[in-house]
């Protein structure tokens, strides 16, 4: 049991560390280019966003799982009941948190140190890099929410992911399992995993927090 359990969470840390990072390959871009918007679009794109913040994990699935299953436009990738579509699905689903935690950083970071920046005679890019390295700290501390937001979703998971033992099963659908065959102290440990996991990333984030204060 207690291999199962380490693998499942070696696993699941994988996944939802891969979906941050690939998360944050399109949220960052995204963030910084609303922030520096000076339309009235900025605010109701904005909120949007923050809406999306609540959208159901297993909408994300059935869409995904309609995009990639066999009868889908894009089965022919065979990527579903794989690691990669889970990876996928929660990078979709913590976009919207990640943009709306990085927003108003990026905002502040705008205001105070890219004309500042731009009137002491730096180039645009040397002024990207200055507000990138002011807001390193708050981006990373976004990062750190959003991984738990995934490493504790179920929907995408169990939908897309098809809780294959020793090749999709993360701790959410093995969790989820195990109560359905009412092996509860398995679960119960599982359980604990999970939310040792996210207790140390919130710590994580909290020490991060203060010391960029």
């Amino acid at each position: 049991m207690y291999s199962e359990a380490l693998d499942i969470t070696a696993r699941s840390l994988f996944i939802s560390s891969s979906a941050t990072l690939l998360a944050l390959l399109w949220s960052i871009p995204a963030s910084i280019k609303i922030s520096s918007l000076r339309s009235k679009w900025r605010d109701p794109i904005m909120g949007v966003f923050n809406t999306l913040i609540g959208f159901p994990t297993v909408l994300v699935g059935l869409l995904l799982y309609l995009l990639f299953s066999h009868a889908g436009p894009l089965g022919a990738l065979n990527l579903l009941y794989t690691p990669q579509i889970i990876i996928i699905g929660q990078a979709i689903l913590i976009t919207p948190l990640l943009i709306s935690l990085t927003y108003e950083t990026f905002v502040k970071a705008l205001n105070d140190y890219w004309e500042l920046a731009i009137s002491l005679g730096a180039s645009r890019i040397q002024a990207y890099k200055l507000v990138i390295r002011e807001v390193l700290g708050d981006v990373v501390i976004a990062s750190l929410i959003a991984f738990a937001r995934a490493i504790g979703e179920l929907g995408v998971a169990l939908l897309v992911g098809g809780n294959i033992k020793g090749f999709t099963r993360v701790l959410t659908t093995a969790i989820a399992l195990e109560v359905e065959k009412g092996e509860f102290d398995k679960a119960l440990i599982l359980g604990l995993v999970l939310f040792a996991t996210i207790l140390v990333v919130v710590l994580t984030a909290r020490i991060i927090r203060r010391r960029f204060q």
